[in-house]
């Protein structure tokens, strides 16, 4: 299966949940995964540069190949390989291939939320 979760690739964090407004805002356990495995993991869908959507390491994930037309409003010559997993405003981290297909991917890890580790009871 694709992205399986076991114990060494996933952490728990602790994730502050934004309310509405200013009000009380929760903690909450989460669990993340290595992200060493999940750069591992988009290598090998590049590597087979077949667009692919799914859940890997309990999150929503997707890849979507290079392709010869640029992006709208762009000045690129292309639109670049993608890569990305988690939820906008919890825990995200994506990978885009900006240099080309063969050169390394520019990442992007949004994990301001994360407040710290679980610590194991």
């Amino acid at each position: 299966m694709h992205g399986e979760r076991n114990s060494k690739s996933m952490e728990t964090v602790k994730i502050k949940v934004a309310a509405r407004g200013d009000e009380y805002a929760p903690v909450v356990p989460v669990i993340v995964p290595d992200l060493s495995e999940v750069r591992e993991f988009a290598a090998r869908l590049h590597a087979e540069g077949v667009a692919w959507a799914g859940e890997a390491f309990g999150w929503p994930a997707e890849y979507n190949p290079e392709r010869p037309e640029p992006p709208l409003d762009s000045k690129m010559t292309f639109t670049p390989a993608d890569f990305c997993i988690g939820e906008s405003r919890i825990w995200f981290f994506s990978l885009m291939w900006e240099g080309g297909k063969d050169a390394e991917p520019a990442e992007f890890l949004d994990d301001s939320n994360v407040i710290g580790k679980q610590q194991a009871e």
